[in-house]
């Protein structure tokens, strides 16, 4: 696996006052490229920074989330993994992978960059399918030892299938090895995209072509690579650093739009997180989150607000002392 950082930073295609650094891989022989996107304004020399990690059908326009790193002193980046977003590219399959293990160059070319600027500490925090993709990255990638800690947002560990579903899942897993490209593409947006979009109940506004109401298609390849992704997950992970896994206290099946849709995890169901949380490492704290939403930090301002002060307490307890700035850059000097 090769990976290696763009060298030059621009203004950002999506976010005011942000800018985006392409990043180029290679995985198994195929090249790959991520986008990797950090406020204009970042702290100067800050020692701890934040990797942020989307979900699926998503891409980073939480600018909000920045700014409460920010506002920590945390210096602020997320990836669009490849495929994703900013990275999507016209002869792409959206949010494709044959395996999630494609991403950990990027990931390696990310966390690289976030050293390169400074970063003593880093935190990962992965929202959903990136959560399952940090999550085996921090157990088996090239630099995990280099993260000292993980905030796991509503992980995507299984489906949230019925018995009789997970049979049809299965046998679409197989038909994946050998037909990876069948599609599967709903017509109609689906409820979540309407408790989170401003157009119809929810409160923010995105990029409908990165991210479309009514999703990308879901293929059988994908399914595969996703399926048996969490099946390893399911077995037992050996993170090494400390794990915050947040989630909201109820999910459900909802099927028509109801006003506890905006209260519930109606993607996932709660439950999977909490019976693989506590095999992912020896250092694991749950949290459910009262009225959350499926994408803890957009939920409402009481919940979002909840949310914050979980995590930075958290991020507290668990990170190593900084050390001054001012014997930080004497012993800087002492050793030129």
């Amino acid at each position: 696996m090769n990976a290696q950082a763009g060298s030059q930073w621009v203004a950002d295609t999506e976010l005011d006052n942000f800018e985006q650094n392409r990043l180029t891989v290679a995985y198994q022989d195929r090249a790959f490229s991520a986008t990797l996107v950090r406020p204009s304004n970042n702290p100067i020399k800050a020692q701890r920074a934040v990797l942020y990690i989307h979900g699926l059908t998503d891409y980073f326009f939480q600018a909000h989330l920045a700014d409460a790193y920010r506002a920590k002193g945390y210096a602020f980046y997320a990836i669009d993994l490849h495929a994703y977003g900013r990275s999507l590219r016209p002869d792409q399959r959206p949010n494709y992978c044959d395996h999630v293990a494609e991403y950990y160059p990027e990931l390696d070319a990310a966390i690289a960059q976030l050293k390169s600027d400074g970063a003593e500490q880093i935190v990962i925090n992965a929202h959903s399918t990136g959560g399952l993709i940090a999550a085996l990255y921090l157990h088996e990638g090239r630099y995990r030892e280099a993260v000292n800690a993980l905030y796991l947002n509503s992980p995507f560990f299984e489906f949230p299938l019925q018995r009789w579903q997970q049979v049809a899942l299965r046998a679409l897993v197989a038909l994946g090895r050998w037909f990876p490209h069948i599609a599967y593409h709903r017509a109609m947006p689906s409820l979540y995209a309407k408790s989170i979009l401003r157009d119809f109940h929810g409160q923010w506004s995105y990029n409908l072509a990165l991210k479309p109401a009514q999703g990308f298609a879901i293929t059988t390849g994908w399914m595969r690579a996703i399926y048996q992704a969490q099946r390893r997950l399911q077995k037992g992970l050996a993170i090494h650093c400390p794990i915050l896994l947040m989630h909201a206290a109820r999910s459900q099946r909802a099927h028509r739009w109801s006003d506890e849709v905006l209260t519930t995890d109606i993607v996932l169901n709660i439950e999977h997180m909490r019976r693989y949380g506590p095999t992912l490492g020896k250092q694991v704290t749950l949290v459910a989150i009262n009225d959350a939403m499926h994408d803890l930090a957009l939920s409402s301002d009481a919940v979002r607000a909840e949310v914050f002060a979980t995590t930075f307490s958290w991020l507290e307890q668990v990170l190593p002392p900084l050390e001054p700035l001012q014997k930080r850059q004497l012993a800087d000097q002492q050793s030129r």
